[in-house]
């Protein structure tokens, strides 16, 4: 799907914006790790993995397939002062350019509803992960009422439209969880737990 990468970041760098550091906080609580590496997939303009680095002292890999959101991402690194603790990848999530074993930390938010091959791709994460190392995918506003907050501004927008309310509900859904669960299964992945809350959304945790 072609997304107008200028608008995307906008929305991400300003309605969205109190979304990043409370998922990046939940993310930490959950998986405890704050060392290592860090893989950010569909990564935008880098605003999950930037609240994770601020928590924490990980690498963070802004990882995207397009170039016009990598550059965003790049800005947001040259912004931080973090050219020595990130840097941007460029690729599909069913095919990533890291070594086996070499990531601690797999976060992505958002992205995982256009993966083409969710089986295919939670495989490629599975592998990339370092022993010990956790996953944490799916989509959520870090919280019920920022849910609301975001999802009114978001069909003030678009003129009472309520599409966006709509594709949330369809992308938060059971149906998208079991078509996820059913993916990992078909990717032969067993060690995982699902958060599945009006609170913090759809988010698959692996672990390896």
């Amino acid at each position: 799907m072609k997304i107008d990468a200028q608008s995307f970041d906008n929305l991400a760098r300003t309605v969205f914006a109190p979304v990043y550091p409370v998922i990046a906080r939940r993310i930490v609580e959950t998986t405890g790790i704050t060392q290592g590496t860090c893989l950010d997939i569909g990564c935008g303009g880098g605003y999950l993995g930037a609240a994770l680095a601020r928590l924490t002292d990980l690498f963070v890999h802004f990882f995207d397939q397009s170039e016009e959101m990598l550059k965003l991402a790049k800005r947001t690194i040259t912004k931080n002062g973090w050219e020595g603790r990130a840097d941007i990848l460029q690729g599909d999530v069913s095919c990533i350019g890291l070594p086996d074993g070499s990531v601690d930390l797999v976060v992505s938010r958002g992205s995982v509803f256009f993966w083409e091959d969710c089986a295919k791709a939670f495989q490629e994460i599975y592998r990339i992960l370092a022993p010990g190392g956790m996953a944490y995918i799916g989509g959520g506003f870090g919280s019920a009422t920022l849910r609301e907050q975001i999802t009114q501004e978001m069909e003030r927008r678009d003129g009472g439209s309520e599409k966006f309310r709509n594709r949330v509900a369809n992308n938060l859904s059971s149906v998208s969880r079991s078509r996820f669960e059913a993916a990992l299964k078909q990717a032969g992945i067993t060690t995982y737990f699902v958060v599945d809350n009006n609170n913090e959304g759809l988010w698959l945790i692996i672990m390896k």
